[in-house]
């Protein structure tokens, strides 16, 4: 059984950390708009611009839309001109993206937030290059556990609901994107040293033509694993994005009663920030954990109990009014089962697909973020439809249910053919 302690002496260490940190630094970048979310809306409205539930969603999903398109892009990248001169364009993009929000300020419009949320998405599509290049140095059995401490970098999302609100109250919203851009300009430059693509003696880049990128989504695991990504990676990034836009909105009274004891803090929105970043922070933190576990009992064992559990969660949440602790416990849970599943699909994905993972990473990852993108939506138009989150979060937790049922209709096949021969357990 592989674990932690199995890491020692092998791969690049300072590779892996670089992943961890340049997908960390990532991942806070591409969904700052999130914990923005609400002083953003009050900033436009002052400009004449009163953004409605549709607008909110809409620039709240395009970095996750656009990400997961990128991903595709990026994977593409990673086979073509390695994993480390990829991520640096990707990289500079990002940062051209947030020093053009800084600078335009509280006069910037909901076009150009538009047009910046485009360019947060090469953030998001990090995905695409830190995951394959943390995996190329290491052998079969210990990619759940590589795997998961490189995604592990998703608990930026933590950073940003922290942080950003109080900053945003202290120094104005447009100096969360001046100081994300002074950080990843630093993270560049550590990544520029210390990071290296897998030599050719422990990893050979194969690089692939179109038709070879056809011939993969030809493939139907390639679409089994899009779903469960889908479900587990797009459940995550969604509700990350959006945690702050629904206890605004369904518990913003709670909030401020609680933020006055707890925190002696009048600022809501400061309060909504600091309980959204506990829950997203059982998700991101817990994905190496489900890495190792899936290495150890099985990936599709290890999903049918994520998914089960976030099924009855989730509907729970639809279904029962529940006081605002008994709230975040749950959302705790849920982004909890939702983490260790984002690291479970990822233990099986690179035994499936050893010999194409930089694409196969961008293409299902790709899928977790649609995946989001949908659920964001999905929320914004149930909020706006029926002014409340109960079908949105019913629909959810029916595609959780379809994910279920296709691990039911592929375990038996996987087990006895490529599993076989992957290296690990399935």
């Amino acid at each position: 059984m592989a674990g932690f302690k199995d890491l020692k002496g092998q791969g690049h260490t300072p590779t892996l950390f670089m992943a961890f940190l340049y997908f960390d630094m990532s991942f806070m970048v591409w969904t700052m708009l999130g914990p923005l979310s609400t002083e953003i809306a009050e900033a436009l409205a002052l400009t004449g611009h009163m953004i409605t539930a549709g607008e909110k969603a809409t620039l709240l999903s395009l970095p996750i839309l656009s990400g997961a398109i990128l991903r595709i892009l990026l994977g593409f990248g990673v086979d073509k001109i390695g994993a480390k001169l990829t991520a640096m364009l990707s990289q500079t993009v990002v940062i051209a993206a947030l020093l053009t929000a800084y600078m335009q300020g509280s006069s910037i419009t909901y076009d150009t937030l538009l047009l910046v949320a485009l360019g947060l998405g090469f953030a998001g599509a990090s995905f695409a290059v830190a995951l394959p290049q943390a995996g190329q140095w290491y052998p079969p059995k210990l990619q759940g556990v590589v795997l998961g401490i490189a995604g592990a970098g998703n608990i930026g999302v933590v950073i940003d609901f922290l942080f950003a609100p109080k900053i945003a109250e202290l120094w104005g919203w447009e100096s969360v994107f001046g100081v994300g851009a002074a950080m990843a300009i630093v993270v560049l430059i550590a990544y520029a040293f210390l990071a290296k693509n897998a030599p050719a003696d422990v990893y050979t880049a194969r690089p692939k033509k179109l038709k070879d990128y056809a011939k993969l989504l030809r493939d139907k695991d390639t679409w089994w694993f899009n779903l469960f990504y889908a479900v587990s990676f797009g459940g995550f990034v969604g509700f990350a994005g959006y945690m702050k836009v629904y206890l605004m909105n369904t518990y913003q009274a709670d909030m401020s009663t609680i933020g006055m004891d707890l925190f002696s803090e009048e600022n809501v929105k400061v309060t909504a920030g600091y309980f959204g970043a506990l829950c997203i922070f059982a998700g991101a933190v817990l994905r190496p954990v489900g890495g190792n576990t899936a290495d150890k009992i099985g990936g599709v064992k290890s999903l049918y109990f994520f998914y089960g559990m976030v099924a009855l969660l989730v509907i729970l949440s639809a279904t029962v009014k529940l006081p605002f602790y008994a709230a975040i416990f749950v959302l705790f849970l849920i982004m909890a089962n939702l983490g260790m599943a984002n690291g479970a699909v990822f233990q099986l994905v690179p035994q499936r697909f050893g010999k194409d993972i930089g694409i196969m990473t961008g293409i299902v990852g790709a899928a977790g973020g649609l995946g989001g993108t949908a659920l964001i939506k999905t929320l914004g138009w149930s909020k706006g439809a029926f002014d409340g989150y109960t079908a949105g979060f019913l629909i959810f937790a029916a595609v959780v249910i379809v994910a279920l049922a296709g691990l039911s209709l592929v375990k038996t096949r996987w087990r006895t053919t490529w599993g076989v021969q992957a290296g690990g357990r399935i």
